[in-house]
């Protein structure tokens, strides 16, 4: 069985309609979960905490997509070349 990794992470951006972080010392890294429905649901604790703050956005980052070894090359190996 392949595992299926997420990222869910977030911050406040430069602007409401961009994904530029304003710092990104300070992004927060809510943690990397083995499914998307856990993923999904840490993702919406998160907007729904800051759902005030108009400029701060949370993301789910699809971790199984970044890296494929099993393949001769992927598109993260082709950024180093």
């Amino acid at each position: 069985m392949t595992q299926r990794l997420h990222l869910v992470f977030g911050g406040e951006l430069v602007a409401t309609g961009s994904t530029e972080f304003r710092d990104t010392s300070a992004i927060h890294v809510v943690g990397i979960f083995p499914d998307y429905a856990s993923a999904y649901s840490a993702w919406k604790t998160e907007a729904q905490r800051t759902v005030d703050s108009a400029q701060t956005r949370y993301f789910i980052a699809h971790l199984h997509r970044l890296h494929d070894e099993a393949r001769e090359t992927s598109p993260t190996g082709e950024l180093g070349a």
